[in-house]
Parts: C-alpha cells; structure tokens; sequence
C-alpha cells in the first residue's frame, strides 16, 4: 500500500474552504487501484489551520498509473498559471509505503 499526503497550511477560518474543494467528485476516484480519499482538518493551532488529504493507494504501480493518466495530466494543465489563493500559506507533500497494518483483535 501507499499513501500520499498533501498537508495545506492555510490562514485561520479557511480550512472549510479548502476541505470542500478536496471533497468533491473527482477523477481521481474511478481510478483502479484507489483505496480511498480522506480530508482532515485541524484548528487547534493558534495561527492557521491545517488540512490533510490523505490519498491511499494499493500499490505504488497504482500512484503511477494515476500519476501518468491524462485526468491527472489535464488537471495540472488547467491549473498551470494560476495563482495560488492567498489564504494558502504552504502546501508539502509525502509519500509513505506501508509496512504494517495492525488490526484489532
């Protein structure tokens, strides 16, 4: 399995907004090999708040294949240019490939 992360540090007050454009239909979601999306947000910092979108994968040949699919290569495209909100404060990326999965007992 792989998991992908995209942590969005954005000005306090705007995480909802962020959360609904992470939610909505994508293409992302008919592509074979996806587990599931999950949107996360905390507000528990002082300053800013932080979303998480969290993207599983069952197999780094399953990323890949998104990552190459025209869906994915159209979207960045579409958004070559364009400024980024001014709310958004940062935005990192990391890629994790599971070890262990410990199911309860």
């Amino acid at each position: 399995m792989l998991i992908q992360t995209r942590t969005i540090t954005v000005q306090k007050g705007f995480g909802d907004q962020v959360v609904q454009n992470f939610s909505g239909d994508s293409p992302i979601d008919t592509m074979e090999g996806l587990i599931d999306r999950t949107i996360m947000v905390n507000r528990k910092k002082q300053d800013y708040e932080e979303v998480m979108v969290m993207i599983r994968w069952e197999s780094l040949v399953a990323w890949k294949n998104w990552e190459k699919s025209d869906a994915h290569i159209q979207g960045h495209k579409n958004n070559r240019g364009k400024e980024k909100p001014e709310y958004i404060l940062e935005t990192n990326v990391s890629m994790y490939e599971v070890n262990t999965v410990k199911k309860p007992k």
